[in-house]
């Protein structure tokens, strides 16, 4: 079976949702492949990162709705065993980020990428559109560093990630993280691991044809 994951890499839910998928996967013994398309939340330029709490007032209306919003999703994340720091996270435009994503997948790393890029957006303050901070991330997984920063200063995969963002789109995916099973299956949202466990099996049972 194939999952595919839509998903932007500053959205705390898409960061729990692949927690809780890693989650299912460990517990699901089908065959399963996993690939991971990007979605953008805000495809708008940042010139320069600005302190996430600020840029979610304005988005929120307000620095105690944009609290209230935080704490929630920092509860929920830390019961998934994730930590989230908003006092350290800045903004950033991520399709470069999930141009490095895309280099990874093609080097056997697309998983461990995706993780550095969450925990280096919520819990280490990294900046995910500099091309010598998203290389940085890429050492870390066991990528070659300058390779990547080379990869990521020219326009290799940049097509590429255009097509997959419109793709979206043209799906109608208008939230994230969404997962697509066997190609025709939808679920929304960050679902705990019994959820999608229970969604593997029945898509298993139908495309088997077993009643």
């Amino acid at each position: 079976m194939e999952i595919e994951i839509y998903a932007d890499v500053v959205c705390p839910w898409c960061y729990i949702g692949k927690r809780r998928l890693d989650e299912a996967l460990e517990l699901y013994d089908g065959d399963v492949t996993v690939r991971f398309r990007p979605f953008q939340l805000d495809p708008s330029p940042v010139s320069e990162p600005l302190p996430l709490r600020d840029a979610l007032a304005a988005k929120f209306g307000g620095p105690d709705s944009a609290r209230q919003a935080i704490d929630r999703v920092t509860q929920v994340a830390a019961g998934a065993g994730l930590a989230l720091d908003y006092d350290r996270a800045v903004t950033a435009n991520t399709f470069d980020a999930h141009r490095l994503a895309r280099y990874a997948a093609e080097h056997g790393r697309a998983s461990e990428m995706l993780d550095a890029l969450y925990r280096g957006h919520f819990v280490d303050g990294v900046d995910l559109g500099s091309h010598e901070a998203l290389a940085t991330l890429a050492e870390q997984v066991g990528l070659n560093g300058a390779d990547a920063r080379r990869y990521l200063d020219s326009d290799e995969g940049t097509k590429e990630v255009a097509v997959d963002l419109a793709s979206a789109r043209d799906l109608g995916v208008s939230s994230v993280p969404t997962f697509v099973l066997a190609g025709k299956y939808g679920i929304q949202g960050a679902q705990d691991s019994a959820t999608l466990l229970a969604a593997f099996a029945e898509v298993e049972r139908r495309e088997s044809g077993t009643d």
